[in-house]
Order: C-alpha cells, then structure tokens, then sequence
C-alpha cells in the first residue's frame, strides 16, 4: 500500500514539475514579443530658436552635414528639382491607393503641377460629381502624389512653402508593403493659415499594426517657429536611421525620437487635405491655395 502511494506521488510531482516547464516555454516567446513591440522611451525636443543656421556650401549632400561627416550618397529615385513642364512619371504618380481624400475634399489629378521650377499641390473650392458627392465628397479638391520608389533608412530634404489656408501641406512616407505591419512617418503636417496653427511644425510616428497587434498609436510631436510657416520656403530634413530618427528645419535638428518600429520601406507621399476635426476647414475665400515644393533630395550610405 505504501509503495503504491509513493508512486502516486512521484506521478503527481512529475506531471507538476512538468506543467511548470512547459509554462515556462510557452510564456518565453510572448515575452519576447512583448520586447519587440516596446514603444519609443528616448525622446528629445527642441524648445525655443533654432539658434545658428548652417550655410550652403554645396547641393549634394544635407544641409545639415555639408561636410558630408556621415558617407551620404544621392538616391536619384526618390530625389527631384522639379525643373520640367510635367510630373516625373518614372518617379512619381498622382494620387493614394485605395483612397480618394479626406472627406470633403476630394483628390484631383489636375490639382498636382510643375511649373516653375517647382511641384505644386493646389487646393480648391469646386463642385465634385454627383457619384462622388455619394461617397462623402463635396465642394472641395486637394492633391495628392506617392513616389514609384520606396524609401528607408537614409536622408531626406525638401525645401517647402505650405499653403497659405487652412488645408494641410503635408510630407510622409505610407504604403507599407511588409506582411504584418502597417506603419507610417509624417515628416510635416502643416496648417498654414489655420487658427492656432500657424508656427506648429507637426511631426508624427504611427503604428497601425505589427505581426502581434492591429492596436494603433502614435509618437506626436511639435515645434513652434518664430515665424509663420505659409510665410515663406523653408528647408525641412527627416533622418531615419535604424536606432533614431531625426526631424530638421534648416539644418537645424528639432526632434528626435528612439527608432522601435519604423523597420520597413515605405513610399513618400506629398498631399493637402481638409482636416476638419483638427485644422478646421478653409475659409473659401483663401481659395484658391498652393503648397509649393522647390525641390527633394535622398540620400543613403549605400
């Protein structure tokens, strides 16, 4: 009888010990997991003036390491002057898959043009079709454009004038095409005559979905110019690296923020919007209204 109850409790210790280490195995890649999926925890902001301004001294590389410190090299794909009659068709087509704008405002092919030495990206009061109206559009067009290319770690320039209106003028990288992962990087979104707006240099991470959640959420950020961002060209740089990613206005670095997710090509969009929950809509009579692109360049180490 004895025997009988030490084997039993020799079988209960087993399959006890057992479930422990099993546990033990199933709980080792959740936590793993739960690491990859940790959220930015380094974050830097410039408070006040940008200070000194870094001068040109050549086109070929940053404007804020023309010395060229870090090996950058041109990526002609996604860099552009801008300096024909008509839109890059290698490079460049207009319009977002799968979207047609944010509601009222519709995107109109036409709206994007090169004239000038520049891109243009216009915003108008105007009717929209009848079917159109059907899907939530009314009385107004913007723009919008998408690189062919994708981009990824590297250095990207772009010397902007937003609109001078309460559409947004804004530079991002979207279209992930990684399985299990949506993923986006605003560089600027700028309301340049909407109310309270004006100075807020909007800078934004968001993450849609990764292989272990469709939870999204976002690292926002702003910093405020001393001047009125419609007022004039500006030169805004974006370095995204694989430990940080670094956001300047003329060559000044402005924020920056510790890279946990941004790990996947994506292609760089240029678009107005009417943002009604955040800008406001555009007063009409400032339409009419034009966000301006000079140039964008690309660099990478590769």
């Amino acid at each position: 009888m004895n025997r009988i109850v030490i084997k039993l409790l020799l079988c209960t210790l087993f399959l006890f010990v057992t479930r422990l280490v099993h546990a033990a195995d199933v709980q080792s890649p959740t936590t793993e997991d739960s690491r990859s999926d940790k959220r930015p925890a380094k974050i830097w902001k410039l408070h006040g003036l940008l200070g000194e301004i870094p001068k040109r001294i050549t086109n070929d590389y940053p404007l804020s390491d023309q010395q060229n410190k870090a090996g950058w090299k041109l990526f002609a794909p996604l860099s552009d002057e801008f300096e024909g009659k008509e839109l890059n068709p290698q490079k460049w087509t207009r319009g977002f898959p799968g979207w047609k704008g944010r509601q009222p405002a519709l995107f109109s092919k036409r709206n994007v043009t090169i004239s000038d030495g520049k891109l243009h990206l216009v915003m108008r009061k105007e009717k929209v079709t009848a079917e159109e109206e059907k899907l939530g559009y009314r009385d107004y067009t913007s723009a919008c454009l998408h690189s062919n290319a994708h981009g990824y770690y590297g250095y990207y320039e772009v010397k902007a004038k937003p609109m001078d209106s309460a559409g947004s003028s804004s530079f991002w990288f979207r279209l992930d095409e990684t399985p299990g992962w949506a993923t986006e990087i605003d560089v600027f979104e700028i309301g340049g005559k909407a109310r309270s707006f004006e100075h807020n240099y909007h800078m934004t991470l968001h993450v849609w979905q990764t292989p272990n959640s469709k939870e999204h959420w976002s690292v926002p950020g702003i910093w405020k110019a001393p001047w009125r961002l419609a007022d004039g060209f500006h030169i805004y740089g974006f370095e995204w690296g694989d430990d940080e990613i670094r956001w300047y206005v003329d060559g000044v670095l402005v924020y920056t923020v510790e890279n946990t997710h941004w790990h996947q090509p994506l292609r760089m969009i240029f678009d107005s919007e009417t943002m009604p929950k955040w800008f406001g809509m555009p007063d009409d009579k400032d339409l009419p209204s034009t966000f301006s692109v000079e140039y964008v360049r690309a660099w990478n180490k590769s």
